[in-house]
């Protein structure tokens, strides 16, 4: 039977799949479903100082080979989400608190607090698409964002990751910028657009929103295969993952382990144990014995 088990950042993870910020991710107990159900880890939805409504609906539209959603950063502020992770971690598998803020101050002072909610590791939400002051307004200054990265690691003993945007056109420099992180994210949403040309207006409240899904995954993989070539650092790969193979292909690009979101709307939560099986099987297939083997084959090959 291949090892299919997975390493980032120093966490061990009895497969490569964690649950991506942002979808089923908003309470306790459907976290800790979704690590009973196949997932390896789960990260939190990303949480501010305060809480914030977010949006008005629509907030989420199906469009082709994806979703586009501006929920608007939407969360109940850290002081009230400690009662959520303490239950996700009753599953006994790695939590990761996922944080977005706009000044170094606040993204010290919420990791500290994620920290002393016992969680595996913290994600820096340097990405979020279509929320004014936060996200990739956030992560496409090199300059806050290396401050951002060296004040937490000086402040917290967990591990460290930096989700990066693919909206920004100095990816490599960003990355080179959050390099004090234990490990990247690639990627976050891409920035895009949907009208309903019945009522001739967008169909989000917020006119722009980001895109996931299937759509996205050339877009992962270019940044990921990128990224590790140029850096050599440990990486998280996400967008568009829905197959055994579509994990794979990350994985040959340099991803260690890979996050899953909007595969959830169309396959549920047995998503995480249908990719694990194909993974299984292709590794069987060909005769690999550790996951850890196809790790950025492709760049070599």
């Amino acid at each position: 039977m291949p090892d299919i088990s997975a390493k980032i950042a120093g966490l061990e993870l009895e497969n490569p799949l964690i649950l991506a910020s942002g979808i089923l991710d908003e309470n306790g107990y459907t976290m800790r479903r979704i690590m009973e159900e196949g997932a390896a880890a789960v990260v939190t939805k990303s949480i501010g100082i305060d809480e914030r409504a977010g949006y008005r609906p629509p907030v989420i539209a199906e469009v082709d080979s994806g979703l586009l959603n501006a929920v608007g950063l939407a969360n109940p502020g850290i002081e009230s989400f400690g009662e959520e992770i303490e239950i996700a971690l009753t599953a006994g598998k790695p939590v990761i608190g996922s944080i977005f803020a706009s000044t170094v101050e606040d993204f010290v002072n919420l990791a500290e607090k994620m920290e002393k909610f016992s969680v595996s590791g913290v994600e820096l939400n340097l990405s979020c698409p279509h929320v004014e002051g936060f996200g990739t307004e956030v992560g496409s200054d090199a300059s806050l964002v290396e401050e951002i990265v060296t004040e937490i690691k000086k402040k917290i003993s967990v591990p460290l990751f930096a989700k990066l945007s693919p909206n920004v056109s100095n990816m490599l420099e960003i990355a080179k910028a959050a390099e004090r992180a234990d490990a990247y994210v690639l990627i976050n949403t891409v920035r895009g657009m949907s009208i309903d040309i019945n009522a001739r207006k967008p169909v989000l409240s917020n006119r722009y929103g980001g895109l996931s899904g299937s759509a996205i995954k050339p877009v992962g993989i270019r940044y990921v295969y990128e990224v590790k070539k140029e850096t050599g650092k440990e990486i998280v790969g996400v967008g568009g993952i829905e197959t055994g193979y579509d994990a794979i292909e990350y994985i040959m690009a340099g991803a260690s382990a890979l996050q899953i979101g909007t595969a959830l709307f169309r396959h549920g939560r047995r998503v995480f144990d249908l990719v694990n099986g194909q993974i299984n099987d292709f590794m069987a297939r060909e005769k690999v014995d550790r996951i850890d083997e196809l790790i950025g084959v492709a760049i070599s090959g």
